[in-house]
């Protein structure tokens, strides 16, 4: 196709405006062409028309890459032994929790405090709870004082102490009191969840910001035209740093083995050192970064803006208030240009474009308000599906390494599906879009519970002990008794859960970064983090039935809810597909002024 001529009509040049329409531009594209906001040239016809492919990304986000993987693993190497550390008791002849008898090895289970089963999920889940509730901490302190770079690499010195009191709070001599080693790993906990939390908001954004291309048009060596997107090239970006991230989680798998023969403090003291990559490579690589500079309150004006649009719209009656969110002047009330001049009201320090930028990532973003559901099946691998494991024939695997496969399988699939099956489909011209990817998610997600709900009834049937606690199942002389099922078959649940989380989890990220405008990126970012720990405050008010007595009905009600919320979401939101284009081009045109991606800076000029 040629690049000047599209169609013989003569068409007046048009880009999207604020209510999404196409409006009138200058005639700076191609002969009978619209242009799309923000690019470099490509018409609505060629972005329609042309294979897509992506684009190469700077070496300064595999930095950030390494910094992710140094992350992940300190978390997950500390995360995925909890559940044996709190559970279950110091093994026989223990002082460090690690399993004291050669010939318990086979089948013996690292523990510590030896509080149950209830006590584990619940300190677990409050972990994961305030580790996605601190991201708007993180994002508030980058917005207003310093930027993505310097929080993520104070706040990773905060990660660090935490860390180093964790390694401690398992020493010989805490154990020896188990109380005071429970406060001391509640308090490590804390720490580290504000330092993790605060980098897990800015990391995510700050990768993808090291690539600052446009939307716009190459011919191959063979010939063909296509449109290197950026879209494309983000969700390619998102694939490798989600890899990083299960790469580092896969790295933790030393973490079992080395609880269970050398104790918990040698289990932590690995992660920790890992950790200290983080503000090692952030330093190193301080003058290359492409960083944006903290731009005010963005996150707290956000909250006035939603805060002056409810105002009025609020009723004691949900459906009336509902109507009023949705009508189209909802956010008027937020606008300048609303009140007489010298009446706005001293709290309005916006303008009405920015109003327009909010309500605009607030309709694309809703989508993340279905995945405290999602996140509901993922919180079973974390820990319930351990003890599941755990009443199993281990044959020396520890019960808590087979989690490990779930990061191993996305290390896999990463890489399958960016080089052969995406671009397949792209070939083909079929548009596996985030909507279709993320219902995906959903119903896998969904089929891994519901393989665990059938694979804990089969248990509960074989196991000595029956449907009371198998994983708790003793002989006479006290050592375990599992049922003689091999504990790798539970691997169905972790390997589905990862494939559903390069549709959902991934697609999640790529769609937070995309549909933000550029100065509220670690506000979508939070945001995006935010119904995982809607999901840990749900699980925490299940805390009763988390039960092991239970899990089969728990397992089984998770992978209905999947199925069902998913077909809900993707009815909710399947017209955002055919807006895919408008919303990537939101708060990225020329309007937007300081907030134009092109404003990114590197360090040594600030």
């Amino acid at each position: 196709m040629s690049d000047s001529k599209v169609d013989d009509a003569k068409v007046e040049p048009t880009t999207f405006s604020d209510n999404g329409k196409l409006s009138p531009i200058d005639d700076n594209g191609s002969d009978g062409d619209t242009i799309i906001e923000g690019s470099e040239g490509v018409s609505k016809h060629e972005y329609d028309t042309l294979r897509h492919v992506g684009d190469r990304f700077p070496w300064t986000a595999w930095l950030i890459v390494i910094v992710e993987f140094a992350e992940r693993w300190s978390y997950y190497g500390t995360t995925n032994i909890l559940n044996n550390y709190i559970r279950a008791p110091l093994p026989r002849g223990s002082v460090n929790g690690a399993v004291f008898f050669a010939e318990d090895r086979a089948g013996g289970i690292a523990g510590a405090l030896g509080r149950g089963q209830t006590v584990s999920f619940a300190i677990r889940t409050f972990n994961t709870f305030f580790v996605y509730i601190t991201p708007f901490l993180g994002a508030i302190v980058a917005d207003t004082m310093w930027g993505r770079y310097k929080t993520i690499l104070f706040f990773s010195v905060v990660c660090l102490l935490g860390h180093v009191i964790l390694v401690g709070s398992a020493s010989p001599s805490s154990l020896a009191k188990t109380d005071t080693a429970m406060g001391l790993l509640i308090f490590a906990i804390l720490v580290m969840a504000i330092g993790a939390g605060s980098i897990k908001s800015n990391v995510s954004p700050m990768i993808a910001e090291q690539y600052t291309g446009k939307l716009r048009k190459k011919t191959l060596g063979s010939g063909e035209t296509v449109v290197v997107s950026p879209a494309v090239t983000i969700q390619s970006v998102y694939l490798w740093f989600y890899a990083a991230i299960n790469l580092g989680a896969s790295g933790a798998i030393s973490a079992s083995f080395l609880a269970r023969d050398h104790g918990y403090w040698i289990a932590w003291l690995v992660p920790t050192g890992i950790f200290v990559l983080v503000p090692g490579v952030l330093l190193a690589g301080r003058k290359q970064y492409v960083v944006t500079p903290p731009r005010g309150s963005v996150l707290l004006e956000t909250f006035r803006v939603v805060g002056f649009a409810l105002r009025p719209a609020w009723s004691f009656n949900p459906a009336k208030t509902l109507r009023n969110i949705r009508a189209p002047n909802f956010w008027d009330p937020a606008k300048p240009s609303t009140y007489a001049s010298g009446s706005i009201p001293g709290k309005i320090t916006w303008d009405d474009e920015f109003v327009g930028e909010v309500a605009r990532t607030c309709n694309a973003c809703a989508v993340f308000l279905f995945f405290p559901f999602y996140w509901l099946c993922y919180s079973q691998i974390d820990g319930n599906l351990s003890t599941t494991a755990a009443g199993m024939t281990l044959n020396g695997s520890p019960n808590d390494l087979i989690q490990n496969l779930n990061p191993i399988c996305i290390i896999i699939m990463v890489p399958i599906f960016d080089f052969l099956i995406y671009p397949f489909l792209r070939r083909r011209g079929i548009n596996f879009t985030p909507i279709k990817r993320i219902y995906a998610g959903f119903i896998v997600a969904g089929i891994s519970m519901a393989y665990a709900a059938a694979l804990q009834s089969y248990l509960n049937n074989l196991s000595p002990c029956h449907d009371n606690a198998p994983s708790a199942c003793e002989t006479e002389i006290g050592t375990p008794n599992p049922a003689p099922v091999n504990v790798w078959i539970v691997a169905g649940p972790y390997i589905l859960v990862g494939v559903s989380e390069i549709f959902a989890s991934i697609t999640s990220l790529e769609y937070a970064f995309t549909k933000a405008p550029t100065r509220m990126k670690s506000v979508v970012m939070a945001f995006s983090q935010f119904p995982i720990a809607v999901s840990a405050a749900i699980n925490l008010a299940l805390t009763p039935v988390n039960a092991e007595v239970h899990f089969l009905w728990l397992y089984t009600s998770f992978a209905v809810v999947a199925w069902v919320v998913g077909t809900i979401f993707f009815v909710t939101f399947r017209n955002l597909d055919r807006r895919e284009a408008e919303l990537n081009a939101i708060g990225k045109g020329d309007r937007a002024g300081f907030a134009d991606e092109r404003s990114s800076t590197s360090i040594t000029e600030k």
